[in-house]
């Protein structure tokens, strides 16, 4: 099969134009649409000026991999604006097997540290939402009240299709809808709530060792959950 050709740089200048409520970049004046053939306008400037950064850092040869911001933006417009229902119901899975609720046994030395890391993210979550988690010793799941779900997923269908689509990129790669809500608060903290979301993963590393095909997927995942918390961030402004 033939491999397609890199594509070139077809552009010299990258702006940056308000346009129906909200703001677009344009190549040489000519608009960005969306990867589904929508019009890109996103809410706020500074998300419209991280992705006009993604098209200029681009060299002669374009990279796809590079326009993670872009991706964001195009999901959040072709997929979760036309129906943040489905979205939703993607999402709630997460809440429904957080892994923050799921401990090791109390007498290992993991649940400590799962305790120290873990319990303050849950009951901040808890509080913030007025729900309840049920936790668990072990790996066999445990129900969550529906009244923890319905909660949920009404305080999901308050967000912006912009925040939905950075919670489907981030309660993913933490297993976690507590963390990846927390991920989307003033101030947050994406490395501490990462390295939360990956305490077992560490905690094995620290016992026997990190191999370097463990260590380039953590720094990916990492960059990934960042990049969907910065994200949010800019587009709520």
């Amino acid at each position: 099969m033939a491999q397609s050709r890199p594509m070139k740089r077809f552009w010299e200048n990258v702006t940056v134009e308000e346009a129906d409520n909200g703001f677009r970049v344009a190549l040489d004046g000519r608009p960005i649409r969306t990867q589904g053939g929508g019009a890109q306008i996103v809410p706020t400037r500074p998300l419209a000026e991280a992705l006009a950064e993604e098209w200029r850092a681009q060299g002669e040869e374009v990279d796809p991999k590079s326009f993670i911001l872009r991706d964001l933006a195009d999901f959040a417009i072709d997929k979760v604006a036309p129906a943040p229902e489905d979205t939703i119901a993607s999402l709630l899975p997460f809440a429904e097997t957080d892994t923050l609720c799921y401990r090791a046994d109390p007498e290992e030395p993991l649940f400590k540290r799962q305790e120290d890391m873990w319990e303050p993210i849950l009951t901040a979550c808890e509080t913030r939402h007025a729900i309840r988690f049920e936790r668990a010793s072990g790996v066999i799941h445990r129900r969550q009240p529906e009244e923890t779900l319905a909660r949920l997923a009404s305080h999901l269908r308050e967000q912006d299709h912009f925040s939905l689509a950075a919670l489907r990129t981030l309660a993913p790669l933490a297993a976690s809808i507590a963390i990846a809500l927390a991920a989307l608060e003033e101030g947050a903290d994406a490395g501490a709530l990462f390295a939360a979301a990956n305490c077992e993963e560490d905690w094995q590393a620290e016992l026997w060792g990190w191999d370097d095909r463990a260590r380039q997927d953590r720094a990916a995942r990492l960059a990934a959950f960042e990049a969907a918390a910065h994200f949010a961030r800019l587009a709520r402004g």
